[in-house]
């Protein structure tokens, strides 16, 4: 199969040109901006693919609180816009979005049919572009995952093995709790569910992927410090004594439950997955 991938230097749509080879066009910034919605549609009308898989996302969560319409643009409207496009031409097209729709109250993990409550202006325009995505009628995945991580661009485990190198203590938020889910599981779900989509359109839905088992950030903090060899103390501290522009969910715990049971993808384990990320950023040995 050929996929059309909007993103090209994103941490999913890295692994996704990592895992598909040759199978995959991935389109820059320049080739298709997702501030011009239309543009976005056009790529698809023109591309001879298989399947659309959107990478691509406004993700600078501090910032779309003072650019909240050109959030929506590209996290609401593009989205919407790709679907109806694919589903003009009779294409799966899947979808990646976020833990960030739900209001993080609770301790339970979210299922997929448990009511949505964006606590800022970033998960509104990602609710936005899933409820885009399911208006357009077609066939479609929509992956909510949470705390994505890999070997590419910025994410939580390079940046702690920077101040972890760099410090003796680091004091680390510890009541937002969630499942760091790996990059290339997320590529690997989109590749399974895609041929599952074309086989049967009745498994068309939105559904949870995320990592597992459910962590604090200071505990997955202890967990890169302790693969890595790092000798850096993490102190505990309360998402209070670390304000930000944003409010951030305190639970971000997904049930996957739904996701095996539809298209056979177990949760993924982020123990296994930090090994092969920290390996080829050279900081395990191979």
């Amino acid at each position: 199969m050929k996929y059309l991938v909007f993103g090209l230097n994103g941490q999913v749509a890295r692994e996704l040109q990592r895992q598909g080879e040759g199978a995959i066009k991935a389109l820059s910034r320049k080739e298709a901006n997702l501030s011009d919605p239309a543009a976005c549609a056009a790529a698809i009308a023109a591309a001879d693919v298989d399947a659309v898989i959107n990478a691509a996302a406004y993700t600078a969560v501090d910032r779309a609180e003072e650019e909240e319409a050109l959030a929506q643009r590209i996290n609401g409207e593009a989205p919407g816009a790709m679907a109806r496009a694919a589903a003009t031409r009779g294409l799966p097209f899947v979808h990646i979005s976020t833990d960030y729709v739900f209001d993080g109250h609770g301790t339970e993990p979210f299922k997929v049919t448990d009511a949505t409550g964006p606590l800022g202006a970033y998960g509104r325009t990602k609710l936005a572009g899933e409820e885009a995505v399911r208006a357009a009628g077609g066939v479609h995945a929509i992956f909510r995952t949470s705390w994505v991580v890999s070997s590419h661009g910025n994410n939580f485990v390079k940046t702690m093995l920077r101040l972890g190198s760099e410090r003796d203590t680091l004091n680390i938020v510890a009541d937002q709790i969630g499942g760091p889910t790996p990059a290339a599981n997320i590529a690997r779900a989109c590749f399974a569910a895609v041929p599952q989509l074309r086989d049967d359109p009745d498994k068309s839905g939105t559904y949870h992927l995320s990592g597992g088992p459910d962590v604090s950030w200071a505990g997955f903090a202890r967990a890169i410090f302790e693969r890595a060899g790092i000798e850096c103390k993490v102190s505990d501290i309360p998402s209070s004594a670390y304000p930000t522009p944003a409010k951030r969910p305190l639970n971000s715990r997904l049930d996957n439950s739904l996701t095996k049971q539809v298209f056979g993808l177990e949760r993924p384990d982020w123990h296994a997955e930090l090994g092969d990320i920290l390996r080829d950023l050279g900081v395990l040995s191979a």
